[in-house]
């Protein structure tokens, strides 16, 4: 570890003394509440030790057993001292994140897909509507608890010569699988 990211490290728990700070090899990572996520990456761009300037991507995982449903990723990376940083959030269900559009300009699409798959609310983002899925769909995808089918069938009707929504349906045959191996079947001479 760099003498400038000791000293970063030093300032950084000196200003939020709640945030935990650790690593595994070469990856570092802080972990954050998330009523502080705005500040703490407020700080990492503009703090001379940090300068973490470009946030690469941001992420959500689903834990639907856990009372923070969701974990936040922010990966950052600072080019000035050739390092990279994750920040963790954990958010809940019903709880908001507040944007950091204003902090880096490239979070307004990732927001939109959080909001979209996870139903991830960002208070003041600037734009968070849908951007994944059709304006009428509803539920949110990739939440564990969504259903593999939707809730929705789109087709095309060709009698009436348009599309049509309607609710999912599976037949029985779809519902009842048997553990039987076909392979058993199979006579080798």
């Amino acid at each position: 570890m760099y003498r400038t990211q000791i000293e970063f490290l030093n300032k950084l728990t000196q200003y939020f003394p709640n945030v935990i700070f650790f690593s595994t090899g070469a990856d570092f990572f802080v972990k954050i509440p998330n009523e502080q996520n705005w500040n703490v990456l407020f700080f990492l761009k503009h703090f001379t030790y940090a300068l973490f300037k470009q946030l690469i991507d941001l992420s959500f995982v689903d834990y639907p057993e856990r009372k923070l449903r969701f974990e936040l990723f922010y990966n950052l990376l600072s080019v000035r001292y050739n390092s990279r940083l994750t920040v963790l959030s954990s958010v809940s269900e019903d709880s908001y994140v507040d944007s950091v559009t204003a902090i880096y300009p490239s979070a307004g699409w990732y927001e939109r897909e959080a909001w979209d798959m996870f139903g991830v609310f960002f208070k003041n983002h600037p734009d968070l509507r849908r951007i994944l899925t059709d304006y009428g769909f509803k539920g949110h995808p990739l939440r564990k608890d969504f259903p593999l089918t939707g809730y929705i069938e789109v087709r095309y009707d060709d009698f009436n010569k348009r599309i049509v929504y309607e609710e999912v349906s599976l037949t029985q045959e779809y519902r009842v699988f048997t553990l039987d191996n076909s392979w058993n079947n199979i006579k080798v001479d």
